[in-house]
């Protein structure tokens, strides 16, 4: 007895030790063991059932009135049949005659259920070989779920993890005791990922009980400078508007709510030493920083930064920019980098003229803000969309406000609009 009783002991103290509720374990210890068991005594039967999915043992009308149960105090297994009581017994497994109940119980009619036990001597044996993956299997839920509870409210912060793999294109980390996938769209393009080191990773979001994390995501690089600058953690600069080509180059607009506070001497730090820590986590990412306006001119001038602009015209979406000849090729940037960067931090569609009234603007097949992140705060309804998916609005006769919770088959049906469109509409509203 002494033996039996240490096996109780034992799941109590796991399932301390692993803040299992030790109920749990006992439970599905009673339910494996029946199935092993039901498998093992009806085997022929088993065989004879070409459908039979262990799958599915619940749905199984073979010894569908038998149970186990265990005794949490000894640790003893047994097995008990529930039988019908009736007047001439047809099934031996399931029925019991009104005689043989009678030294059950008194009071017995036909018609009423009685729980007998049965003998299974099989069961010790059987229950030493299902314990051991019971308890193994309820511990692996049981730390999952701890885990999943533990980062559902850190969703946005940065993390170190752990390079463990690549599994079918992503990245497999390692974040403490969790697993965490990077999948391709999230890994930076011109980064390798070694085993065995560690990287700071944004945790994205928790989909399907599945932790994602992301060094690609625009608010990587927001969280990173939260890190490495405390003015912006303290909210006395803050970030208002981010443009990223992850890898490549990122422009990032703040604004001080304090004054003789200089946003992008904060960010830059004393001899350059907090950029410097941020642009060394980021590899060969470049990193522009500038001061925000709310004058829109104004700010187009800055996000074309590190370009001298004469002058900035903005009328409907578009911001028509001047410059000089030797800052033209500045303004636009290798490959158009520069101004395509400009335009998603702006909103802007920015059109440069240099001195020969040429002009040099973002071909429409670009990324439009709208698809990058831009961050601000205390905008009203309607003014975090893309001024040409506005426009386009306006002119099918409707307002953000009107087409708020519209599918995108109801939104194609407006003239002008089509299916990327009503998807970028539909994603915002």
């Amino acid at each position: 007895m002494a033996m039996v009783s240490e096996f109780v002991s034992a799941i109590n103290q796991i399932a301390a030790e692993r803040g299992i509720n030790p109920e749990d374990v006992f439970k599905a210890l009673e339910a494996a063991i029946l199935v092993a068991y039901k498998k093992e005594h009806f085997k022929d039967e088993y065989r004879k059932d070409e459908e039979y999915d262990e799958e599915d043992e619940e749905d199984k009308k073979i010894g569908q009135n038998l149970s186990v149960e265990l005794d949490r105090e000894t640790g003893e297994f047994k097995l008990f049949a529930t039988k019908e009581v009736v007047k001439t017994v047809k099934d031996h497994e399931s029925e019991i005659s009104l005689s043989d109940a009678e030294y059950i119980s008194s009071n017995i009619e036909i018609g009423d259920s009685v729980q007998i036990e049965m003998p299974a001597e099989e069961l010790g044996r059987i229950a030493a070989q299902t314990a051991k993956q019971v308890i193994l299997q309820k511990i692996r839920e049981s730390e999952k779920t701890a885990i999943l509870s533990e980062f559902e409210g850190k969703v946005g912060e940065v993390f170190t993890a752990l390079m463990q793999r690549m599994q079918k294109g992503s990245a497999v980390f390692e974040i403490g005791k969790a697993t965490a996938m990077m999948p391709v769209e999230e890994q930076v393009s011109n980064e390798f990922y070694r085993i065995g080191e560690r990287y700071k990773v944004l945790l994205k979001s928790i989909e399907d009980s599945e932790v994602i994390i992301s060094r690609a995501d625009p608010k990587f690089l927001i969280e990173l400078f939260k890190l490495e600058v405390p003015e912006i953690e303290s909210g006395v600069v803050e970030i208002k508007a981010v443009a990223r080509e992850a890898g490549s180059r990122s422009k990032i607009a703040v604004v001080s709510h304090q004054e003789g506070v200089d946003p992008i001497g904060s960010c830059v730090g004393q001899g350059g030493i907090r950029i410097a820590n941020i642009m060394n986590e980021l590899g060969e990412e470049k990193i522009d920083i500038i001061e925000w306006d709310d004058d829109d001119e104004t700010f187009v001038a800055n996000a074309l930064s590190p370009a001298k602009i004469l002058s900035v015209k903005i009328k409907d979406n578009t911001a028509t920019v001047k410059t000089d000849a030797d800052q033209l090729s500045l303004a636009i940037g290798k490959e158009g980098q520069n101004v395509r960067l400009a335009w998603k931090l702006t909103g802007y569609k920015i059109d440069i003229l240099g001195p020969d009234g040429e002009s040099h603007a973002v071909e429409d097949g670009e990324k439009t803000p709208s698809e990058v992140g831009v961050v601000e705060k205390n905008k009203s309804e309607g003014e975090n969309i893309d001024k040409s998916l506005l426009k386009k609005l306006e002119k099918a006769g409707k307002k953000f406000e009107d087409v708020k919770g519209w599918t995108v088959e109801q939104l194609m049906e407006l003239d002008g609009i089509g299916k990327v469109t009503a998807e970028k509409i539909a994603k915002i509203a």
